[in-house]
């Protein structure tokens, strides 16, 4: 089922104050997806928030009092998450082909580094001899919604492969580094457990095989959200019952039995919700084919441009239109033919100055958002668990085109 809490009137109130387009999320509902989480793993796999889904430091706040830790890809994304209350044990900076600057950002800090290749455990061990490292490996196969997704397997940039262990060894003795744990990412949008557990078997019983001594190991994220009517959610209680098991089959013969483990979800926490309202400002036939302009370019939502993304759409409209459209592209106002929202979409009438509400956008949405063609980032807006609505964000202004200049 898609989350849906923002009617006609709320949005037409929101614009109205805010401004269009405009990204809106639900407390209740950011709240709820944490604790689905850490209810179902039962506090045996802790899941870590991928930060990069949404950076928004109000939400952070939210996910860092619900208990959870924070996974960065950036000195930005560390520096935003200690500024939302993220202590430097609560965050896993998970780089990949970073330079030297980046890696003694973290150590300064004293924030744990993972490396995903040889050169960079070399280059980690010349700026850190004796400090504690993670590695990612990759486990030969992945799992995702398209191939942009996939972030293991034989055609990806991601991690080290399996049969370099030994030369992940002697790094790690050359330099006199402790390697604290070891991580991997299959890849993003999955719905069934299946590929999740398969991979994560892949990696216990190599580390079984090579690397007694760990603190923890971290099985990445991907968790899916149903983004289309009719799609059946990931079931978590079945995914932890399969990860439990061979979490069991794994400590039964490992050294380490206080080793912990994790997870790190991101779209599953922050997607659903998030909603981004806009504005139809057009409607045209062109040589046959209806198309429904609108103020959300790819600069303000960028996952359907990138990877053909499918988002539920719903026209929020104050009257009843009549003009017999059925079936109709949604497209922005981006100077680019790739700029389309939805093709071919069974959307009903629809006028000028309709609201649109894309559905599931509190994941990648903003953190994606650009100033493409000098086009304002929109602002954003959170709707507390008590129903008032705060401004977690400003929207750009004409002169902040022009702050860096």
């Amino acid at each position: 089922m898609i989350s849906v809490f923002v009617d006609h009137k709320i949005a037409t109130q929101l614009l109205d104050r805010y401004g269009s387009p405009l990204y809106v999320y639900s407390e209740k509902i950011l709240r709820e997806r944490c604790r689905d989480l850490r209810e179902a793993f039962c506090g045996r796999i802790k899941p870590s928030y991928s930060v990069k889904a949404n950076t928004n430091p109000s939400l952070l706040k939210i996910i860092h009092e619900e208990g959870l830790s924070a996974d960065a890809m950036s000195p930005g994304e560390i520096f935003v998450l200690q500024n939302s209350g993220f202590s430097p044990e609560d965050i896993f900076y998970i780089g990949n082909n970073v330079s030297r600057e980046e890696m003694s950002y973290c150590a300064e800090r004293g924030i744990l580094v993972s490396v995903d290749s040889l050169s960079q455990l070399e280059q980690f061990g010349k700026i850190c001899p004796g400090g504690k490292v993670a590695v990612r490996f990759n486990p030969g196969t992945g799992a995702g919604h398209c191939d942009k997704v996939v972030t293991a397997g034989h055609k990806t940039k991601f991690g080290v492969q399996p049969e370099f262990c030994p030369e992940v060894k002697k790094i790690l003795e050359r330099y006199s580094l402790k390697l604290t744990g070891i991580n991997q990412h299959i890849g993003s949008l999955f719905l069934e457990p299946d590929p999740y557990a398969d991979a994560a078997e892949s990696l216990l019983n190599m580390i079984s095989e090579h690397f007694p001594g760990l603190e923890f190991i971290d099985f990445g994220g991907g968790f899916g959200v149903p983004y289309r009517p009719g799609e059946k959610r990931l079931d978590l209680t079945e995914l932890s019952l399969i990860m439990f098991d061979k979490i069991d089959r794994f400590l039964e013969q490992y050294d380490n039995k206080d080793i912990h483990f994790k997870c790190e979800p991101g779209r599953y926490i922050s997607a659903e919700c998030g909603e981004l309202l806009g504005t139809v400002h057009a409607v045209k036939m062109n040589y046959g084919k209806c198309y429904i302009g609108t103020d959300i370019g790819f600069n303000v939502m960028m996952r359907h441009v990138l990877y053909n993304s499918y988002h539920e759409i719903e026209v929020l409209s104050g009257k009843k239109s009549e003009n017999g459209i059925k079936e109709a592209t949604i497209v922005g106002n981006i100077c680019e033919s790739g700029d389309i929202l939805a093709s071919d979409r069974v959307i009903g009438p629809v006028s000028e100055g309709d609201i649109i509400s894309v559905k599931n956008a509190g994941a990648y949405g903003y953190s994606m958002a650009s100033n493409y063609n000098c086009r304002l980032r929109p602002a954003e807006v959170l709707i507390s668990e008590d129903g008032t609505v705060r401004l977690i964000r400003k929207a750009d202004t004409l002169e902040s085109l022009m702050a860096n200049f």
